[in-house]
C-alpha cells in the first residue's frame, strides 16, 4: 500500500453493501461519531437483497410494523406502512427514504462491486478493490451484504440448450417479465416460490411447479393497514421496540411458554385453529416446545399437513404437497398468500420431482423420468417458454466468500472457513483484524426479523470502534480460542433444537454442492444474544485483543 496514496483517501470504514444494515451502519459511523465512512454498493440503488429480490409476490415475512428502523421517533412518525406484510417495491421505497432523510446518498458509490480485500499488516488497514480497479482505503471494514444475496442457480444439464429465457429469483429484471400467454416452469417451492407462483399462475397461459421438496406454509392474511391501525402502531412504538429488543425473535410477538405435550389435544386442535386464522409466522409462538421436541412438532405439522389436504381438491396433488420430510419450522417456515389453493386452478400443475427426477434442460423444456403403464421408465417432457428458477441462495456465507477477503499473511475467508464458517460472537474472524461482519454466520441473524438483528449488530459495532477510538487503539482481532468457544457455544444452542435434523436445509449450506455442513445461525435467540454482547462490551470487550 502507497502510503502517499493512502493519506489522500483513507477512510475510518469502509462498508460494503446499501441495505438495513449498511445504511444504519453509516448513519452510526457517520453522522453519530463523525467519522469518515463510505459505502460500496453493487447495485444502482439503495434495497440491498430487496434491491435485487423483485420477483412476482416478493413480499417481507415480517410484519411492517417491526420491519424497520426503531433508532429514530421521527423517522417512525413520518413514514405510513400501507400493508400488513410490505412488498418489495414498498421496502425499497421505505430505505429510499431513509437514504434521503438523513442524507446518506452523499456517501455511497453506487455500482461499485467489490473483487477483493487485503488487509496490510504495515498500514493497519483494509485495501478494498472494486470492479473498476478502483481502491479504497480503510481502518475498519464492515460488510453488510445481507445473508440471502447470493442466487443460488443449480448446474443442471443443458440449461444453455433452452430456447425460452430463463430467470432466478433473486436476479430478477426490474422491468419485469411478461408471463401473459406463456407455459411456464417454475423450480422451487420454499419461500420464494411459495410467494411466486400463485402470482405467476394469475397471468400465464400454464404453470407447472416442480416442486423437490415439499413444504409447510402458513396463510400470511395480509391486509390493508387501517388509519388506526397504523395510528396504534405510531402510539406504541416505544413499547414495540421495547418487545422487539426482548424477546428471542425479534417479532412483535412472543412465544407462549405452554407445551404441546402438555395440552389436551381439543384444546390445542383450538389454538392451532386460532393461529392458523390470525395467518402469519406468528402461528410459531403457539407453543414454546415446538423446536424442542419431535412429538411436540409433530402435532402442528399434522394441523398443517390436514389443512393442505382440505385445500387442496385434487387428492393426488394435495398428497405430494403434504408429503413434508421435516418438523415445521426446522427449516424456514413460509407464509402465503393462495398458494395451495392455486393447485385448484385449470393452468396449474405440480410436479413431484421425488416421483419424476428432473433429467435435464432440453431445448423445449424440461425432461424428467417418468413410468409408463407397464411400469418401465421414460422421458416425460414438459414444454416450456419460460422457466423460473426460485432455488434460494448461498445463505449466509455465499456474499462474504465471493468477496475474496485476506487477512494476515494473505489467508482467505475461503481457507479460514474451508470447514465452515468460524467467528467471535458472529462479528470477527480470527487472523481478519478491524473486520466486521454484520448478521453473519454465528449470529441470529435469519432466525429473527432481519431490522432488530441488524441493529442489535450495527451499535454493537459502532460502540466498538467508539472505545477503540477513545482508547487510541488501531487494531481489534479475535483469537483462535475465543472462536473455539463461540464456535462450540453455537453448535451446542443448535442442538438443543429440531434445527439441525434438516439433512437439506440451507441453514446448513445443504443446498449448494461442496459446501461444508454446518449449523450456521445462532439459535439461542435474539435476547440471549444480545445479553451475551453487552457483557462482553461490559468487560471491556472481553475475548477481544487490542492493540
Amino acid at each position: 500500500m502507497n502510503s502517499q496514496e493512502t493519506a489522500s483517501n483513507r477512510l475510518d470504514a469502509l462498508i460494503i453493501g446499501a441495505g438495513f444494515s449498511g445504511l444504519y451502519q453509516l448513519h452510526c459511523l457517520r453522522d453519530k461519531q463523525g467519522l469518515n465512512a463510505r459505502v460500496l454498493e453493487a447495485g444502482e440503488g439503495v434495497g440491498g437483497t430487496w434491491y435485487w429480490n423483485r420477483y412476482p409476490g416478493a413480499r417481507c415475512d415480517s410484519e411492517s410494523h417491526v420491519y424497520c428502523y426503531t433508532f429514530s421517533k421521527e423517522l417512525t412518525e413520518d413514514w405510513n406502512w400501507s400493508e400488513r406484510y410490505p412488498g418489495a417495491a414498498e421496502i425499497v421505497s421505505y430505505l429510499n427514504h431513509v437514504a434521503d432523510r438523513f442524507d446518506l446518498r452523499r456517501s455511497i458509490d453506487f455500482g461499485s462491486r467489490v473483487v477483493s480485500a487485503q488487509f496490510s499488516e504495515s498500514d493497519n488497514g483494509w485495501c478494498v478493490e472494486d470492479h473498476t480497479g478502483q481502491r479504497h482505503y480503510a481502518q475498519f471494514l464492515i460488510t453488510a451484504v445481507g445473508c440471502l444475496s447470493s442466487a443460488n442457480v443449480p448446474d443442471i444439464e443443458g440449461l444453455g440448450d433452452f430456447a425460452g429465457a430463463w430467470y432466478h429469483t433473486g436476479q430478477w429484471p426490474h422491468e419485469g417479465v411478461d408471463f401473459a400467454g406463456k407455459r411456464v416452469g417454475q423450480i422451487g417451492t420454499g419461500s420464494t416460490g411459495i410467494q411466486a407462483a400463485p402470482v405467476i399462475a394469475s397471468t400465464a397461459k400454464h404453470l407447472s411447479v416442480f416442486q423437490r421438496t415439499a413444504n409447510y406454509s402458513v396463510p400470511a392474511r395480509n391486509h390493508v393497514l387501517t388509519p388506526d391501525q397504523r395510528s396504534d402502531h405510531k402510539r406504541d412504538a416505544d413499547a414495540i421496540r421495547q418487545l422487539t429488543r426482548s424477546n428471542s425473535n425479534g417479532h412483535g410477538w412472543r412465544i407462549s411458554d405452554r407445551r404441546a405435550l402438555d395440552t389436551r389435544d381439543a384444546e390445542r386442535q383450538a389454538i392451532y385453529e386460532k393461529a392458523w386464522t390470525t395467518g402469519g409466522l406468528k402461528f410459531r409462538s403457539a407453543f414454546s416446545d415446538l423446536l424442542s421436541s419431535k412429538q411436540a412438532n409433530d402435532t402442528a405439522a399434522a394441523f398443517i399437513q390436514g389443512k393442505i389436504r382440505n385445500l387442496v381438491k385434487d387428492p393426488v396433488t394435495a398428497a405430494s404437497l403434504a408429503d413434508i420430510d421435516h418438523p415445521y419450522a426446522a427449516k424456514r417456515p413460509p407464509i402465503d398468500t393462495q398458494y395451495f389453493e392455486t393447485f385448484n386452478q385449470d393452468n396449474v400443475t405440480l410436479v413431484d420431482l421425488r416421483k419424476t427426477p428432473l433429467l435435464r434442460v432440453s431445448e423445449n423444456g424440461l425432461v424428467c423420468r417418468a413410468s409408463n403403464s407397464e411400469g418401465h421408465a421414460v422421458e416425460q417432457e414438459y414444454n416450456l417458454d419460460i422457466l423460473v428458477f426460485a432455488t434460494g441462495y448461498d445463505a449466509i456465507t455465499g456474499t462474504l466468500l465471493r468477496l475474496d477477503i485476506r487477512g494476515r499473511h494473505g489467508v482467505t475467508l475461503k481457507q479460514a472457513w474451508s470447514s465452515g464458517p468460524r467467528n467471535h460472537l458472529g462479528l470477527q474472524v480470527a487472523q481478519f483484524p478491524n473486520l466486521f461482519m454484520i448478521t453473519g454466520p454465528g449470529s441470529p441473524s435469519v432466525l429473527t426479523n432481519m431490522p432488530a438483528a441488524i441493529e442489535q449488530h450495527v451499535e454493537w459495532i459502532s460502540n466498538c470502534i467508539a472505545y477503540m477510538k477513545h482508547h487510541n487503539y488501531t487494531l481489534i482481532e479475535s483469537p483462535e480460542t475465543s472462536v473455539d468457544s463461540w464456535v462450540n457455544q453455537t453448535n451446542a444452542e443448535a442442538n438443543k433444537t429440531l434445527l439441525p435434523t434438516v439433512k437439506h436445509s440451507w441453514y446448513l449450506g445443504a443446498n449448494i454442492p461442496g459446501k461444508p455442513r454446518m449449523f450456521m445461525p445462532y439459535a439461542g435467540g435474539l435476547d440471549r444474544y444480545r445479553d451475551i454482547c453487552n457483557q462482553v462490551a461490559i468487560e471491556n470487550y472481553q475475548g477481544f485483543e487490542f492493540s
